[in-house]
């Protein structure tokens, strides 16, 4: 019982003297994690004054010592929280993140700084960082697990990570741009409906930007005829493409994209009245008169002196009598 006691009693002695004889060699710092502080370093990065420290966080920045400068900023917003050094401690966090490939984790460094620090000197290069960002994972860049292991692609994390851009500045130079990737994204997780509104905004909020606004407009009727383009046709979609497309060309007439523009009303018109002209087919061969009238006669209206008009004219005429004649079956 003694010597259980004794070897007890030498264990508690050891854990409580330990600390006050040397630092814990592992640290902890928030954002970065733990890492490792031999002994008598910590005396060569810590200041007395905010100022200071903030200083040794940009001399590490500038010598690309991310670790250091992380603890070093870290160490003014823990001690120095009210401090005016305090945004760009944060925004040093921040680039830190960026530079090591953790995106995610700097957007949301860079949206502290928006947050929390209004009327930074930072504030505007913040939201173009915070685009950029946006930009790599619009270009393919993985969304990661613990900031580490790249996981997946979304464009739809990548559409809200631009609406946040615009939200936190709507009318700053970079919110025209970023809501116009709000549609990019959109576009390429395949949601149309959804690009097409987000250039809509783009159009009317920057109306008074008439190169923002065309290219809004102009991508909007792209939008919809790939709409119009999948596997199976969308005629509304087609509709709303050319109307899209018509509304490009005569706010900007002088757009070089507007020969395009009828280029591809023409393509979509000439789909539309194959389209109808094999609806009324299907109505004819089921014997349903009225509808096969109904669809020959879009056919003319799209474009009457086309091949499939002048057929669809024809089978107007033949079929008139039928209808009058008979009652549909």
């Amino acid at each position: 019982m003694t010597r259980r006691f004794g070897f007890w009693f030498l264990i508690v002695f050891v854990l409580v003297l330990l600390p006050a004889r040397s630092p814990a060699p592992l640290m902890y710092v928030p954002g970065e994690g733990w890492y490792y502080e031999p002994y008598g370093e910590t005396a060569k990065w810590q200041r007395p004054r905010a100022k200071d420290q903030l200083q040794m966080a940009e001399d590490a920045f500038a010598q690309k010592d991310y670790s250091l400068t992380v603890r070093a900023a870290n160490r003014v917003l823990r001690v120095w929280p009210l401090s005016d050094y305090s945004p760009r401690a944060e925004y040093l966090i921040a680039r830190c993140q960026e530079a090591r490939g953790k995106d995610e984790a700097a957007f949301n460094s860079y949206q502290k700084i928006i947050d929390k620090y209004p009327k930074s000197a930072e504030y505007t290069e913040v939201l173009w960082r915070q685009y950029l960002i946006a930009g790599r994972f619009l270009d393919g860049e993985f969304f990661k697990l613990w900031n580490l292991i790249p996981l997946y692609r979304s464009m739809d994390k990548t559409a809200k990570l631009y609406k946040q851009v615009v939200a936190n500045g709507p009318y700053s130079e970079v919110a025209p741009h970023a809501q116009l990737n709000i549609g990019a994204a959109r576009e390429k997780g395949g949601d149309y409906a959804e690009a097409v509104k987000a250039y809509d905004t783009a159009a009317d909020r920057y109306n008074n930007q008439p190169l923002v606004a065309a290219d809004a407009m102009y991508r909007a009727a792209l939008a919809w005829q790939k709409q119009a383009e999948t596997a199976e046709y969308d005629q509304s979609a087609a509709t709303q493409a050319i109307g899209a497309y018509t509304d490009f060309a005569t706010v900007f007439p002088d757009d070089p994209r507007v020969p395009a523009a009828q280029a591809a009303m023409t393509k979509l018109k000439a789909e539309q009245v194959r389209g109808n002209f094999e609806i009324a087919k299907y109505y004819e061969k089921n014997r349903k008169w009225a509808g096969a009238i109904i669809y020959y006669n879009a056919v003319l209206q799209l474009d009457a002196n086309s091949p499939l008009g002048t057929q669809a004219r024809k089978r107007i005429e033949v079929l008139k009598p039928r209808l009058q004649g008979a009652p549909q079956e």
